[in-house]
């Protein structure tokens, strides 16, 4: 399976049929500089919702960006030279990633710490798997996804930090994930693949402005985590690459997506927290989620899926202004016996469709489990699950399938001003069992669980909240910097 390349080009060949095609277009002793005035015509400037007093450039800890030459030691040197300001009245660091292709293993991060990439810069993920460190699985997990036992660790990690910032003038982190693919496929791995991005346990993360391509699975992956924002990204992976999920927030709270454009091959959001047992020990839910302005093209999966691993809980996500084209489907919610917890207050309106398999789809017997250990009396409530204002064209499987538990159906559903247009007629156009609520102007009109028409306060709307979640609160500041000398060398030799 060949990867992508961020080029308008190969997005036309891959998104063909589409009618919107758009991208957000002396190593230790050197001295991190304060920041001042920029040199006119410099990439000088970016916004995040702190900004840093101290600049180092990856070039000046000996890094060659020409796309062979690995540089692990210096991504890892300059991490450790910029922690000296990660404490409290240290002023916080940014590491500038110049132009050039910057092969490297994997590194962390630290606290109070920016990320920088030039546009021109490509941060390339090694494909030499010993390079790899393997790391225990996540409590939350009891094993790694891919197989029992550990997994391999991210590209680029962090755990217990505090202010994280990953920006830039739309640069790449490129993962290479061709080879993992192919190892995966024929079982050639004994652990499960690392992501792109994975900040765990950490307080107040920002992601914006950057490309993210070909990870070995999953792409950005925080974990444990509170008060997350992630805007302005795009991800790219061929469409049947495995578990390429775009944005996966995990057992993590006051979460803000928005602005993103995602092409994956699985669901380009998947809201998580835990997995059976695992995670109803550990006990920790995904709640207060934003998901705004998000496009997806995902064939064989969803714009927004919940769960399944969903075994610490999954309540209050607000999904608002979205589209999807060529996706298998909306909103998905998966689940299944052994799960436990719940996912309640789900609210989707005004989203965009185009081209989908089906627009509606829940599943109450997901068959994944971590082991025979689940608790078989373990059944997770569904409840309180709203769409409001959709609009889908060229649907052509089914309307919807909607599949709750066995003496645990999933209730409180509510459909409000849904139309979808069918490709041809099909005999049977929705699929329901173990499901109950209320629907109002829905064409084709829905199965007979959900025909009870929608009354009461608010009329023929069905709820979406009106208070403001903590997260909608940060805001971005321009911050700005001085190019170090060894920077702008770079940038110049390279182009």
């Amino acid at each position: 399976m060949a990867p992508l390349q961020a080029s308008p080009l190969l997005h036309d060949q891959i998104l063909c049929s589409l009618f919107v095609v758009f991208l957000v277009l002396g190593a230790p002793a050197a001295a991190a500089r304060r920041h001042a005035p920029a040199a006119a015509g410099e990439q000088s400037a970016y916004l995040a919702p702190a900004c840093r007093e101290h600049t180092a450039s990856l070039a000046e800890f000996g890094g060659v960006g020409d796309g062979t030459t690995s540089n692990t030691a210096a991504f890892r040197a300059a991490v450790e030279h910029l922690s000296q300001y990660s404490g409290d009245g240290g002023g916080g660091g940014m590491l500038y990633v110049p132009a050039g292709r910057w092969l490297t293993a994997p590194f962390n991060l630290t606290s109070h710490f920016t990320l920088f990439l030039h546009s021109d810069a490509v941060i390339l993920a090694s494909q030499n798997i010993s390079e790899w460190p393997v790391i225990a699985p996540l409590p939350s997990y009891g094993r790694g996804r891919d197989h029992a036992g550990g997994r391999y660790t991210s590209l680029i990690s962090g755990s217990n930090l505090t202010d994280v910032v990953i920006t830039g003038n739309n640069g790449t982190i490129d993962g290479q994930g061709a080879t993992w693919w192919s190892k995966y496929k024929s079982g050639k791995l004994k652990y499960t693949r690392g992501y792109l991005i994975e900040l765990m346990s950490s307080d107040t993360i920002f992601i914006s402005n950057v490309t993210l391509l070909n990870s070995p699975a999953w792409n950005i992956h925080p974990v444990y985590s509170k008060n997350i924002v992630i805007q302005g990204v795009t991800i790219l992976a061929p469409t049947r690459s495995p578990n390429t999920d775009g944005i996966n927030p995990d057992s993590c709270s006051q979460v803000r997506i928005e602005d993103c454009y995602v092409v994956s091959g699985d669901d380009c959001v998947a809201i998580k927290s835990g997995w059976d047992e695992y995670g109803i020990a550990a006990g920790i839910p995904t709640e207060h989620v934003i998901v705004r302005r998000l496009t997806c093209v995902s064939p064989t999966s969803a714009l927004v899926a919940i769960g399944s691993e969903m075994s610490g809980g999954v309540r209050d996500v607000r999904i608002e202004d979205v589209a999807a084209v060529d996706t298998e489907s909306a909103v998905r919610i998966k689940t299944a016996v052994g799960r436990g917890a719940y996912v309640k207050d789900i609210y989707a309106r005004r989203m965009t469709l185009t081209g989908m398999k089906r627009v509606f789809w829940m599943t109450g017997d997901y068959k994944s489990h971590p082991d025979d250990g689940y608790d078989k009396t373990a059944v997770p409530v569904v409840e309180g699950v709203s769409f409001q204002d959709v609009a889908a064209t060229g649907v052509w499987k089914e309307a919807a399938r909607m599949e709750g538990i066995s003496g645990a159906p999933f209730k409180g559903i509510c459909m409000a001003n849904v139309t979808m247009e069918m490709t041809k007629p099909r005999k049977v156009m929705w699929n329901c069992a173990d499901v109950e609520g209320v629907s109002t102007g829905v064409t084709p009109a829905p199965c007979g669980q959900l025909q009870q028409k929608q009354d009461g306060a608010g009329g023929s709307d069905c709820p979406f909240p009106t208070d403001k979640l903590a997260v909608d609160e940060v805001t971005v500041q321009q911050c700005t910097y001085s190019l170090p000398k060894a920077a702008t060398v770079a940038a110049r030799t390279t182009n």
